[in-house]
């Protein structure tokens, strides 16, 4: 409630006196993680509520997107590039052409820290959720209807030139084989292409979610 007081977090207390070096008077942000920001002001160590209310950070339209696992730390941008763009939810999944075929449930959690820094960065309300990998068949049936698979220069649209979609399958380095794209378009995903270029697999996530969220009003 407004005019609130508490102790700091013991979460963000260095970072708040020793990083950022803030002092009494000064104003910072809390996000709870679940939509919500209070505005306070730091008085003798603790937090003075000056305002409360929804966080002003997420993006109306909600954006799914279904990464296949990367070699060694190359998933980390994705999710923390993408938190900043908007990106509301990452799933994990296992492709053929895949290096790594698995993530550890330490490599997850670090995946997922990445996420609630990026979200406090970038002052999201809520911190996307990082989803262990799924293999390819399995993640197809998981998919909201409205999703699409991107085939590099091979996709019969321009991903502009459809409606904005919800989810969005993104190959390995190696890339999605044929096989794979005749099994999503059975599932019912639409195949689409970003254009004439071939992106590195972790730059492919933030340039179609920035065009998506563009379109929807959620991105520049």
């Amino acid at each position: 409630m407004i005019g609130d007081r508490f102790p700091l977090p013991e979460a963000i207390a260095h970072q708040v006196m020793h990083v950022l070096r803030l002092r009494d008077g000064e104003q910072l942000m809390l996000l709870d993680g679940r939509g919500e920001a209070a505005i306070c002001r730091l008085e003798q160590g603790e937090c003075l509520v000056d305002s409360r209310g929804p966080a002003g950070g997420e993006p109306r339209h909600h954006l799914t997107v279904w990464q296949a696992l990367l070699r060694g730390d190359h998933l980390e941008p994705v999710i923390r590039h993408g938190t900043e763009i908007g990106i509301s939810r990452f799933r994990l999944l296992v492709t053929e052409r895949c290096v790594a075929r698995e993530l550890s449930p330490t490599r997850l959690e670090r995946l997922r820290a990445v996420a609630r820094e990026a979200a406090e960065q970038s002052e999201r309300g809520l911190v996307p959720p990082v989803d262990a990998p799924l293999a390819f068949t399995e993640a197809l049936q998981a998919a909201e209807a409205g999703s699409v698979l991107l085939f590099e220069r091979e996709g019969k649209v321009r991903l502009t030139e459809m409606p904005p979609p919800v989810g969005l399958f993104i190959g390995p380095e190696g890339g999605i084989t044929t096989e794979e794209v005749a099994v999503a378009e059975r599932a019912g995903l639409a195949i689409a292409g970003l254009g004439p270029r071939i992106l590195r697999s972790e730059s492919v996530a933030l340039a179609a979610a920035a065009a998506i969220l563009s379109r929807t009003g959620d991105f520049a």
